[in-house]
């Protein structure tokens, strides 16, 4: 049988979050169960070029310049970098920041630079081939890029440490564009996978493995560019620390007061919730349980200590003034995509439950820097489109075969 799909995504968050997006990286508030920031400050361009008198140094070079992050291999000599270094200077480049990663068989310099705003890639690139460089890799940069490495690392540190959720979106920002999955040990059917990364992890060039406290591992891929030791090194402290904290989740909630007076609890969950959110399932009926897993629904059950992991991401629950867990909302980390998914109990559809959940979930995709997120629901799952539409998200429909 073909059933209409709806597929609900966001192109991306600096197209209809512009007004809404602030690029502050800081800490989450310990105490945020995933609740709107009151103000958030309306998103200004980058400022990628600084023009005006004097801003070529004298050089000659038309005014303005560009910040460039670069990383080049030099051989491990007295005298390599130097030898770049004069180049850069005499291209009018000032060296911003600098970092070294040893290799068995030279150093990977790693640099912030800012340069005369019409100097291209490819001269530069050229240029630092010529003074010894090989295997350079540069990208345009802005100025959160000028934050020192041990800041950044910290504050990293700091947000794992408050959210066990915050785990892979820190190994993203501490290595850059890359891609990471987490592989269970065991499937959902209760199978083993084969895959445990050893104790110490595994280093691959472009490809890290990580063993993850949880069970499983840690798969994170970065073809563009290979992961040098010092980063799997720093990589793997940020993972042993998650694993020594143990679970933990910010303790904070918000408590609303729905049209008709009841009063609900909005907080983050995780797999201390299991049984809460079986018994929920249990009260659900077989279309709302279908409508949410497109699929068996007997088979239900089986995804739901994959979706309160804190490794596939971030989940909502809200629970009555009894402490009965009645709706749930996932913020699914997928590869380079982010998903929010919806599930709210029959008695208590139609209340506005699945619109504050989304609400609350695209915010806090907005917080941890999310450039997309997008949803899939059926077309005839009325109240989970209606939700989407009162955000005015972009959506398209699709038709496929349901899986059942």
């Amino acid at each position: 049988m073909f059933s209409a799909v709806a597929l609900v995504a966001t192109a991306a968050f600096h197209t209809w979050w512009a007004r809404r997006r602030s690029h502050a990286n800081h800490a989450p508030p310990a105490g945020d169960p995933g609740g709107r920031p009151a103000v958030v400050p309306a998103a200004r361009p980058e400022p990628a070029a600084a023009e005006g008198p004097g801003a070529d140094g004298g050089s000659g070079r038309a005014a303005g310049t560009s910040l460039w992050r670069m990383r080049t291999t030099v051989a491990d000599t007295p005298g390599s970098l130097a030898a770049l270094c004069t180049v850069l200077a005499r291209l009018d480049v000032d060296i911003l920041t600098l970092q070294t990663h040893p290799l068995a068989d030279g150093t990977v310099d790693e640099f912030l630079l800012r340069a005369p705003a019409d100097l291209s890639a490819q001269a530069l690139v050229r240029e630092t081939a010529a003074a010894g460089g090989r295997d350079t890799w540069t990208e345009r940069a802005d100025a959160h890029d000028l934050v020192d490495t041990p800041t950044r690392v910290l504050g990293l540190a700091t947000r794992t440490a408050l959210d066990a959720a915050e785990l892979p979106l820190a190994l993203r920002q501490l290595l850059g564009r890359c891609t990471l999955h987490s592989v269970p040990a065991v499937s959902l059917t209760g199978r083993p996978t084969g895959e445990q990364a050893p104790v110490e992890g595994v280093l691959e060039e472009t490809v890290m493995r990580l063993r993850d406290p949880h069970g499983g591992t840690l798969v994170v891929e970065r073809p563009y560019l290979p992961f040098t030791p010092t980063e799997f090194a720093r990589a793997r402290a940020l993972v042993e620390l998650d694993a020594r904290l143990g679970p933990r989740l910010p303790r904070g909630r918000d408590v609303l007061t729905l049209p008709e007076g009841n009063e609900i609890t909005v907080r983050r969950a995780d797999q201390r919730d299991l049984a809460a959110a079986r018994a929920m399932h249990d009260r659900c009926s077989a279309r709302t349980l279908g409508l949410r897993y497109h699929g068996p629904v007997g088979d239900a059950d089986r995804y739901l200590d994959h979706l309160l992991s804190p490794r596939f991401g971030r989940t909502l629950a809200v629970q009555t003034a009894s402490g009965r867990l009645v709706a749930l909302g996932h913020l699914l980390w997928d590869g380079d995509e982010t998903e929010v998914a919806l599930m709210v109990e029959d008695d208590w559809q139609r209340r506005g439950i699945g619109s504050e959940l989304l609400g609350r979930l695209v915010a806090m995709a907005e917080e941890a820097g999310c450039d997309s997120v997008y949803a899939v629901t059926q077309s005839s799952n009325t109240g989970m489109v209606a939700a989407m539409r009162a955000l005015n998200l972009p959506s398209t429909t699709r038709s496929r075969r349901a899986p059942w």
